[in-house]
Parts: structure tokens; sequence; C-alpha cells
């Protein structure tokens, strides 16, 4: 299969990055696809429609407007907005050449992906079988946004080698995949997932290694000048670090239930992402000679805990066990920074530019099976009767279902999360392959001017170098 593409690409020359036709022409016809689609199929929900709400406040005896579900929703919705916009844009600023496209291309596709999210969640989960139509609110609005999660968890580990148009793809299909994974695995097999341990992060992690995995390239190394971060890059990214640390509480509870279930799950992150920063800290100061700390570890491993307490978030984990989570989350995750990464690429023939397996598929494949062993020993003691009815929603046709059996599910859905990432992600990476989507020779990778007008940089204020990694702290020090 790699002659194949390799005859193909021989056959049409050099790379040509020239998008001025294909990125247009994808831009143009995705969105009008969208307004009509929208026309056909969305119509505002109950809580936003005026006919509908004031007919609901009538039935339902509401006396107040402050009781629309909105106004609960509403602060979740614009933390997470926060993370999927500035929290992973700026988290892929780190590279010294590649700032532009870290932020602007996660602009693009997160604009777009929320967008075809509402329709594909909306298809799958609440369409209406008389009027065949959609109804999206505030929290249709928050799921797009885990929607698109997926898709810029992928694009982390593609950064820098691929163009604009193959990330669109990427979403398009990601978006997709995403729908119909989150529909097995939280309506079929009936598992709990609220901050999306299995549905976003294992899956969006194992969807962007399997595309990279296919799109390797053996003469990356032509590259590597730019393959690394300056002093002043690695500080924006850290940037989008603090911001997705600070609102991950709101990330992982915001479609939780009313009443306990909110706080808990806000409680629970916020004692994981502590835990995780101490250990991050402390693992990646032991990993050098002179204790001096890696800013790739701060940026990612840190926010490790986070990913894994998705899952079992709106569980009764404890806050100690929340905390045992993140300390172990930490360590796993600069390991793999330290070691995992390199063995991938040098072994697998893996590129992970972010190290997305350190971040998203390892915490959170983790995270998905505590939340299974933490499903499995739940009991009336802890949760009481009606508590374990409502935090696993063990009604209708789950009523007879049993902690134990729930755990399974849980361990299930997982398995299928990985499956559905490393399947679709080698099949959007075959059809990426074909050199027709304007991707960079791998002499031209990570570099703005590529695709973005550049302003012109004073020769004397240019700095050089103070750290240069060569694929995100690989060979650090290779050629200092």
């Amino acid at each position: 299969m790699g002659n194949l593409f390799e005859c193909l690409g021989n056959f049409f020359g050099r790379k040509n990055t020239n998008v001025r036709v294909s990125l247009p022409a994808v831009c143009f016809i995705w969105q009008i696809a969208m307004i009509v689609l929208f026309g056909i199929f969305v119509r505002y929900d109950e809580e936003s429609d005026v006919k509908k709400w004031l007919e609901l406040k009538e039935s339902a005896n509401i006396t107040s407007n402050i009781e629309n579900d909105f106004y609960f929703r509403y602060p979740s919705f614009q933390d997470v907005h926060v993370m999927i916009f500035v929290g992973f844009g700026f988290l892929m600023t780190f590279l010294k050449r590649y700032s532009f496209s870290g932020v602007g291309f996660n602009f693009l596709i997160a604009a777009f992906g929320l967008q075809w999210a509402l329709l594909m969640q909306g298809w799958f989960h609440s369409l209406d079988p008389v009027t065949a139509t959609i109804s999206i609110g505030v929290e249709s609005m928050i799921n797009a946004d885990f929607c698109c999660a997926g898709s810029l968890i992928a694009m982390g580990a593609l950064l820098g080698k691929v163009s604009p148009v193959q990330l669109m793809i990427v979403t398009l299909f990601g978006v997709t995949l995403f729908a119909v994974e989150e529909y097995i695995i939280l309506d079929l097999l009936h598992c709990r997932d609220a901050g999306g341990s299995m549905v976003i992060h294992a899956f969006g992690g194992y969807y962007g290694l399997a595309i990279s995995w296919v799109l390797y390239r053996p003469k990356l190394h032509q590259s590597k000048s730019l393959n690394g971060s300056v002093y002043h890059s690695d500080m924006f990214a850290m940037i989008g670090t603090l911001f997705l640390w600070m609102f991950w509480p709101s990330f992982n509870s915001a479609i939780t239930d009313h009443g306990d279930g909110q706080p808990r799950a806000a409680i629970n992150t916020y004692l994981a992402l502590a835990s995780s920063v101490l250990t991050a800290v402390a693992i990646s100061s032991m990993s050098q000679k002179k204790g001096k700390l890696d800013m790739v570890h701060i940026q990612n491993a840190t926010l490790a805990g986070g990913v894994a307490m998705g899952t079992a978030a709106e569980f009764m984990i404890t806050p100690y066990g929340s905390l045992i989570v993140g300390f172990c989350c930490g360590i796993i995750s600069t390991f793999g920074y330290l070691f995992v990464t390199p063995f991938l690429e040098k072994t697998l023939k893996l590129q992970d530019t972010c190290g997305i397996h350190n971040l998203h598929a390892v915490p959170g494949m983790l995270g998905g099976f505590v939340g299974a062993i933490v499903a499995a020993f739940a009991n009336e003691d802890v949760y009481g009767k009606e508590g374990l009815k409502r935090v696993f929603d063990f009604e209708g046709d789950f009523a007879n279902r049993t902690p134990g059996t729930q755990g399974g599910f849980q361990a299930a859905g997982t398995c299928v999360a990985i499956a559905f990432g490393l399947v679709g992600g080698g099949v959007v990476g075959l059809i990426l392959r074909f050199p027709i989507w304007g991707d960079p020779a791998d002499d031209n990778c990570f570099d703005d001017e590529v695709y973005w007008e550049v302003p012109e940089e004073d020769e004397e204020e240019i700095i050089p170098p103070v750290l240069e990694y060569n694929n995100h702290m690989i060979h650090k020090h290779q050629d200092m």
C-alpha cells in the first residue's frame, strides 16, 4: 500500500501546498450544506422557542423564567467553549513557527465541527419521529463542543504535518464517528461518561494516533529545525494549559444531573487535577540530572488527572480516590513523554507532535476502566437505593441492571471507543494519503508560511531558540 501512494506521489511530483481553490471550495460548499440541513432539520427546543416555552410554563406550573434550564447550563457551556477555542488552541502554539496554524486551524475546524455535531448528535439522540426535526438548546451546544473536542485532540497528533483541507476531512469523519460511538456507548450499552474519558479522550486520542501512523513521514527529520519551541511559544502554550486546567471541572460536570451530580463531578475533577500537577512536577524534576523542570511535562501531564476523571467524576469515588487518580495519571503521563513517545516513533513509526498518546489516549483509557471499577463496586450503603438509580440511570429497560453488570458495560464501552478510534483513524488516514490535499512536503512542515501570510521579522529582533526540541522534546539537545 505504501508503494502505491509513493508511486502516486512521484506521479504528481512535489507536493503542491496551494489551497486557493480547495480550501475555499470546502468551506463554502460545506457551510452551504449546513445552512440547507439546518433549514430542513433543526428547530429551537421548548426552552428556546417562545411559543413552546410559554406553553411549558403553563402546563408545568412554572412561575419564573429563571427555571429555564438555560440559566443552569449556560455558565458551564461558557467554560467548555473557552476550553475548546482558547484552551485547545493555545496549547498547540508551542511550535516556534506554527502558532498561527495552531490557533487558527483549531478555530476553523471547531467552528465547522460544532455545526456538523449538532446535526449528527441530533439525528442519533433527539430526532422527532413525527416531525423529523431536531430540537436544540443549551445542552445541545455543550454536547456539540464535546463532539468537536475529539477531532481537536486528533489534530494534536497531526499538528504541522497536514493541510487545513485535511483537517476539515479529519473533522468531518471524526464528528461522524464520534456520534456513532457515542450512541453505541451511551444509549445501547447505557454507559455513564459525563466528562468523556471514553467517548472523547480515548476515541479522539486513538483516532489521531491511527491517522498519524498511516501518514508516517520517514523523512520528517528534514523539518526538525522547526519541530520545537522557543521561550515565548512555550509561554503561549502554557496559557492554553492554564485555561484548560481551570475550566476542566466545568467540562466534566457540564451535563451531569441537577442537585448533587454537578458539584460532585466538579469536586472530583478539581482534586484530581491538583494531584496530577504535583506528581508531574516531581517526575519531570527527577528525570533531569540537575532537577530542572521540562515545560512540555508541565503543559500536558498536569492535565492528565482531568482526563482520567471524566468517567468517574459523577460517581462516589470519594475525594481521596480522586487524589489517587490524579496522582497516578500525573506519573503515567510524564513517563509517557519521557519514554513512550520516543519508543512509538522509533519502533512503531508513529509521529505524535503534541504527545496526545500521553495526555488523552492512555489517561482516557485508564479513566474508562477506573469508571468501570468504581461502578462495579457501587452499593446501596454508599449511594442509597434511589441514589443508585439516579447516578446510573437504572430505569426503563435498564431497571434490573446491577452495579457489577454496569461495571462490565463500562469496560466494554471503553473498548468500543478505542476500536472506533483505531479503525476509523486507519481508514481516514488512507483517504488523507492521496496526494491531492495540499499537505506540505517533509522539508516544509511545522511552518506557518506554507498556509499563512506571515509578517516579516526584524532580523535584529530574532532571538535564537532557547529550547530546541525534535518532535516535542525527543533528542532535546541533539543539535545544541
